[in-house]
């Protein structure tokens, strides 16, 4: 069973940061109306998520592959 290596996570995470980031910076900008703020929002935004998402891309690693699927079969 192959995992994948941190250096493929981190860089997973850092690549969906950047396109979850600018989404929250565009609808922060279209709410505040002000581009501090909604860069503000975007930068807390940016690294609190940054940790929480590897956190749980590296929980899920522990997960073995197949196992959900075997829970799944095991409650219909």
């Amino acid at each position: 069973m192959q995992k994948e290596s941190h250096a493929r996570s981190i860089l997973k995470t850092i690549t969906w940061r950047i396109l979850a980031t600018s989404t929250t910076v565009t609808i922060a900008y279209f709410i505040t109306g002000t581009i501090e703020a909604a860069l503000t929002i975007g930068g807390i935004e940016f690294f609190a998520k940054i940790i929480i998402y590897y956190l749980h891309e590296r929980a899920w690693q522990k997960v073995p592959r197949g196992s959900v699927r075997q829970i799944l079969k095991r409650k219909s």
